[in-house]
């Protein structure tokens, strides 16, 4: 009975509703076809309502420029009549000029006579008289030149008062073509006023009649809305059934949750525990992956060859000049990137390299591995060779927007240890030094000058190093900028003909890595030498005199050894000549059988330095045919030594420096002066 009730009382609830939306207008049906007419009718009703606007504004703008053009017909008029007042006022004066010279004119000529006639009667007189008649003809002869000079006068007043005529003419026929111009434009204003004011009718008309149509629509949707509303009563009743039977479903929804839920639990945990044991299984995989990759990439830059030759051509600059000693000598393969053409003395020449890169393409790519080789415990060493001007500098070092390879491989290297740093533990120092005029000099130390010495570790490793070689310990490339850009306010470059910053010393920049595998305990230690070569140059081109000429000689004689090495490796000769010069005794490391080499060999594309872009390629040539063997890693187990040690504590952000013998493991350190410290601080 209870039951009952309360749906009668829902039963006059749906009825009371069913009254109020009796009485209350309904809008039409979404999907009724006389509602989106109407709305279609609305979109046009705008659309007409924006076009009357538009109307509106361009006869707003038609009255503008009537009114402008207005301005400017009352402007021409007043100065019409200012002309013509001007022209009256001229006339009037020069009529008043002209009865003056008549008037002065009659006047000579009434005076003349007597004259003639005193010249004609004293003749005879006395010398008194004789004195006063020249006095007279004097005065008549100033006199017929100022008549002479009136009627000259005259004339040019009179050619004024003509010019004046025909001034007058022409603003005359100026001001009846404005006046027509303006009758013409008022014409189709009113023609344009009178179109719009029909279109606008007419789209009103329009309007109207279409919103009669659609109030008409309205209605009938309106009434078919009613007749919908009276079938409602029957689908009410289906709906207090179907309320009925959820809510029955409702009251045993706890209990089937409970038991979903249970169900669900458990194939969660089972799942995590499957995850789980898979994640082992993978972390398995993953690490001994980790170890075949290092040995297949080490074996697959073994297999390449340890010196590696890229070439890079520079762009045509500015400084290349113009005509035909700048036109452009190098062409590259498109089907083989390893291909240049050289185009000398009008025959073609090829050379095939590991790599060709473009004046637009980038190196990093071949980077990438040598640092992973680098981080894996190998000696890795990168240097720019080619002519001075050729670009070894900037692709070395670049610039901030677009930096070189000391950027690139810098950050790859920092990125490396970075995502090794869970499981590896890394310390890096940094040294740079310069070879200028066979003598190595310390461009970190306090006294740039000085000289340094080449020795062989005591350890009996056949590694060289260079005692009191100043070293950096650092963090991050930031560090390594740092302290590369202290380095290189020491470096020496000068102007030549060929070059305006020309460097005149080669300079290196070693990088040590130091790694120690935290679970193993095993250790590694790797070197990136970066070395950028002074630019080969000949002293006709360079215009070298002086110590210009003496630092050239000193280049020319250590890029000469240089080629004297690589023909020995190349030929497997039982002696090589690394000692001839400072620059082949430093590098020996990285041009023997320890290192992974790559060299990048720079050339000029134009057409006037084809003859030392050949020399360059055909050294390149002869550096790629050198095998050196398969680079050993330098790792061992054991522990860190003390110094060591203490080198890992990150003490502060800023490289710290320290005086120790290069690469020499039984050196101790020293502290550098407080000024270089503080040079080499970050700004707060």
């Amino acid at each position: 009975m209870v039951e009952n009730e309360r749906l009668r009382q829902e039963m006059r609830r749906c009825e009371s509703e069913l009254q109020e939306l009796r009485a209350t207008p309904v809008a039409p049906c979404p999907g009724c076809e006389h509602s989106q007419e109407s709305a279609q009718l609305r979109d046009k009703l705008s659309q007409l309502q924006l076009e009357v606007a538009e109307n509106k504004g361009m006869l707003s703008e038609l009255n503008l420029e009537v009114q402008q053009k207005t301005d400017r017909l009352a402007e021409v008029e007043l100065r019409l009549k200012d002309c013509l007042a001007e022209k009256a006022q001229e006339e009037e004066r020069l009529s008043r000029r002209l009865r003056d010279s008549h008037e002065t004119i009659a006047s000579l000529r009434a005076l003349s006579p007597p004259v003639k006639y005193v010249i004609k009667t004293v003749e005879v007189e006395s010398p008194k008289t004789k004195q006063a008649l020249s006095e007279s003809q004097a005065r008549n002869q100033h006199l017929q030149e100022q008549v002479a000079m009136q009627r000259q006068v005259l004339k040019e007043m009179e050619q004024q008062l003509q010019s004046s005529h025909q001034l007058t003419m022409q603003l005359r026929a100026q001001i009846a073509m404005y006046e027509s111009e303006l009758e013409r434009a008022h014409g189709q204003m009113l023609e344009e006023m009178q179109s719009l004011e029909e279109d606008k009718n007419r789209a009103i008309e329009e309007a109207f009649a279409r919103a009669q149509v659609e109030m008409k629509a309205v209605h009938e949707n309106l009434a078919g809305v009613r007749t919908n509303l009276l079938t409602l009563q029957p689908a009410l009743r289906t709906l207090t059934n179907d309320y009925n039977g959820l809510k029955r479903q409702v009251r045993s929804f706890p209990l089937l949750l409970q038991e979903a839920l249970r169900s669900v639990k458990a194939e969660i945990g089972q799942a995590i525990e499957e995850v789980n044991s898979n994640n082992q299984e993978l972390l398995r995989k993953y690490r001994r992956e980790l170890q075949l990759r290092k040995k297949c990439h080490n074996e697959l830059v073994r297999l390449k060859g340890n010196i590696r030759v890229i070439a890079r051509v520079r762009p045509i600059t500015k400084e290349d000049g113009e005509g035909p000693e700048a036109a452009n000598a190098v062409t590259f393969d498109p089907d083989d990137d390893a291909i240049i053409h050289l185009l000398h003395k009008g025959k073609p020449v090829s050379f095939e390299l590991d790599k060709v890169f473009s004046p637009r393409a980038s190196q990093q790519d071949e980077v990438q591995a040598l640092i992973t080789s680098c981080i894996d415990g190998f000696n890795v060493c990168i240097f720019a060779y080619g002519q001075t001007g050729a670009g070894k500098t900037y692709t070395m070092e670049g610039t901030h927007e677009n930096p070189g390879i000391n950027q690139r491989a810098l950050q790859l290297l920092f990125s490396e240890v970075q995502e090794k740093a869970s499981d590896w533990e890394y310390t890096i120092t940094v040294s740079a030094a310069e070879i200028y005029n066979e003598v190595l000099r310390d461009l970190l130390g306090k006294e740039p000058q000085e000289k340094l010495e080449i020795r062989l570790c005591p350890d009996g490793s056949g590694q060289l190093y260079v005692p009191g070689l100043t070293e950096f310990q650092v963090q991050c490339v930031d560090d390594i900028n740092k302290v590369f850009e202290f380095g290189h306010t020491n470096r020496t470059t000068e102007f030549t003909n060929l070059n305006e910053h020309s460097s005149r010393s080669h300079a290196l920049l070693i990088v040590t890595v130091r790694g120690m595998d935290c679970s193993t305990g095993l250790r590694t230690t790797g070197k990136l030498n970066l070395v950028d070569l002074a630019g080969s140059e000949r002293v006709g081109k360079s215009g070298a005199e002086g110590s210009r000429l003496r630092e050239a000689q000193h280049i020319n004689k250590s890029l000469s050894a240089l080629g004297d090495v690589i023909a020995a490796l190349r030929s497997r000769q039982g002696h090589v000549p690394f000692r001839n010069s400072k620059l082949t005794y430093l590098l020996q490391d990285s041009l023997s059988g320890d290192s992974k080499t790559l060299m990048v060999v720079q050339v000029s594309p134009v057409e006037k330095n084809t003859s030392e872009t050949l020399y360059s390629l055909k050294f390149a040539e002869r550096v790629r045919s050198v095998e050196l063997g398969p680079g050993p890693r330098r790792a061992e187990l054991g522990s860190w030594s003390s110094q060591e040690h203490l080198e890992w504590e990150p003490a502060c952000q800023t490289p710290q420096p320290s005086a120790r013998a290069h690469s020499a493991p039984s050196s101790g350190t020293t502290s550098r002066p407080g000024s270089i410290r503080r040079k080499l601080q970050p700004s707060a």
